[in-house]
């Protein structure tokens, strides 16, 4: 029997159990179980809680797996993609973890040396519309939902907008920045507000507004919810870290930086 038949013979069946007695057949190629187990390990390792809840703010689960060509070529059918799909779909149900309605799996089989098996959890943008794109570069603003800033609301028209306590920020230099939409009022909510806390960026080229943070955070700090920065949208949140990127955002999101929150809206 040819590698491919004889993995693809045990994947229709159980799963659960380890390759036993057939593993020998297939040489290096690592056990569906033990994929199985390790992916929903890191997954459960990334649920995050917010607001008592438990939630899996990632949409893409990537399983990348050392193999053979031939072995790859089989890891890579939409046959296991479904089933590592499903299995991952099942385990955040019995977490009663929140998650992304197009969350998917993907399988890369890769002949690099290395770890023989890799996951990868990403919160991956999907492109909108042409439509949409250019809907939101004409009539896109920010509304204050909580906390106490200096304007309402404010229409994105320039390529940067800054968001911080103050207006007007100085250091030992001088005047370093200021801030379009500043929460300078004493009150608790805005005290959660950095004084820099984050800026948008529009790009012209893709009509796309992405949001950066510029708090300063020991690294160490990334994995206890201290980045003080993320976004809700359709009821799942999503950390805002700092880095060169930033985070696409879309129609109705919710920006909160420590207590504040301000929406993104298009008309």
């Amino acid at each position: 029997m040819k590698i491919s038949e004889l993995i693809e013979r045990l994947g229709r069946t159980v799963f659960e159990a380890p390759f036993g007695a057939n593993a020998q057949a297939i040489g290096e190629s690592p056990e569906v179980a033990e994929i199985r187990i390790a992916v929903l390990d890191e997954v459960k390792k990334k649920i995050q809680r917010a607001g008592g809840q438990a939630l899996f703010p990632y949409n893409v689960v990537r399983i990348r797996i050392r193999a053979t060509a031939d072995e790859g070529a089989v890891f890579e059918r939409d046959f296991f993609r479904r089933f590592f799909e499903e299995e991952v779909r099942k385990g955040l149900s019995k977490e009663a973890c929140r998650f992304p309605e197009d969350m998917r799996v993907e399988i890369r089989a890769t002949s690099e040396e290395g770890k023989w098996l890799r996951i990868e959890t990403l919160a991956e943008d999907i492109a909108p519309p042409s439509d949409e794109v250019s809907r939101a570069r004409r009539t896109a603003r920010l509304v204050v939902a909580a906390g106490t800033a200096n304007k309402a609301e404010i229409p994105l028209q320039k390529t940067r907008i800054n968001i911080g306590r103050l207006i007007d920020v100085y250091k030992a230099e001088g005047l370093s920045r200021r801030n379009d939409l500043a929460f300078a009022e004493d009150n608790p909510i805005n005290r959660t507000v950095s004084r820099e806390h984050a800026h948008i960026v529009h790009d012209k080229k893709t009509g796309e507004y992405r949001l950066f943070n510029d708090r300063w955070y020991k690294r160490a700090d990334k994995g206890e919810n201290n980045c003080g920065l993320w976004i809700i949208r359709d009821g799942m949140g999503q950390e805002v870290h700092r880095d060169t990127r930033g985070t696409r955002l879309l129609p109705g999101d919710e920006i909160h930086l420590g207590k504040a929150v301000i929406k993104f809206q298009t008309k």
